[in-house]
């Protein structure tokens, strides 16, 4: 998954879970850089470090990759920089029941379960916006 700072989908991807994270971020970048222009940098997990996929993103989409790591010497769970972005939205997207578990056979029905959701998140919170901000009758 690609996302905004603000946790707001981008791109999504989903791919078998035999596929190596990296293979999987060439294509989820793919073609992307004419649809996003103003996408300058990519924090990624440790999963994503290595200079071949730096390299790529490079030359793709001019994109810097900055691997976002753990402090040394930290033990147990702690709250990482920018990573806490993508799992707000994962927590988002799990109050969808369809997505509570993993019933889908195909990884683009998967991929289009997690648009829905996507979609009825934004719509509400346009709705609840438009509600909010609405003269009083």
């Amino acid at each position: 998954m690609l996302v905004d700072t603000l946790g707001l989908l981008i791109s999504i991807y989903v791919t078998p879970a035999d596929v190596h994270d990296t293979r999987g971020a060439r294509c989820l970048l793919a073609g992307l850089a004419p649809l996003v222009p103003r996408l300058k940098k990519i924090w990624a997990d440790a999963a994503y470090r290595g200079l071949a996929l730096a390299e790529w993103c490079r030359t793709e989409g001019a994109w810097e990759v900055e691997v976002v790591e753990r402090a040394p010497g930290t033990r147990g769970f702690s709250v990482q920089p920018r990573r806490w972005v993508e799992e707000r939205l994962f927590g988002w997207l799990s109050r969808s029941r369809r997505l509570s578990k993993d019933y889908e056979r195909k990884v683009q029905t998967s991929e289009t379960l997690i648009q829905v959701a996507m979609i009825r998140l934004l719509i509400t919170r346009l709705a609840w916006n438009a509600l909010k901000h609405a003269p009083n009758l």
